[in-house]
């Protein structure tokens, strides 16, 4: 997989200082594939759904969100605590902007896969953060929201 990517410049993946972002620019859909073709479109964003955990697909990227739902699903990500996880820019790739759009029978971008299993979109990770149920399914990809911290830090007071 770490062919199949090259990394954005150091600027882009810093958050908040040293922190690095763990997303990264991916090659088109149409070249996704092993060996470039051979692979349907619908197997190629299999590959991609299964690559991470965490998989956004957006307009822009975490560094640069292209549009209010894409920057509300990051968000709502970095107020969890979530860095690691891949996002791909729709708008770099049509083939990946239909081909997703098919891939999980949902018409909107963002959307959001936790563990190869299509979540939704920004209004239901809003509606996930809003009940609890993202620090559960985070916490099922072995992954610890920082809410939790923070909740605790906010006990001590």
């Amino acid at each position: 997989m770490s062919g199949s990517f090259c990394r954005l410049p150091a600027a882009l993946r810093l958050l908040g200082g040293s922190r690095p972002l763990g997303f990264a620019v991916r090659r088109p859909l149409s070249q996704a594939g092993e060996g470039g073709e051979g692979g349907s479109s619908k197997e190629a964003v299999e590959r991609l759904v299964r690559a991470h955990p965490v998989v956004v697909f957006m307009k822009g990227n975490p560094a640069q969100p292209q549009c209010g739902f894409s920057n509300a699903v990051v968000q709502i990500l970095r107020l969890h605590g979530v860095s690691d996880y891949r996002a791909y820019d729709v708008l770099q790739d049509p083939d990946l902007r239909q081909g997703i759009k098919n891939y999980s029978n949902w018409p909107t971008i963002p959307q959001v896969f936790l563990n190869g299993e299509f979540v939704g979109g920004c209004d239901i990770l809003l509606q996930m953060h809003q009940s609890g149920d993202l620090v559960e399914e985070l916490k099922k990809l072995g992954i610890r929201s920082a809410l939790l911290d923070s909740e605790k830090d906010q006990g001590k007071k």
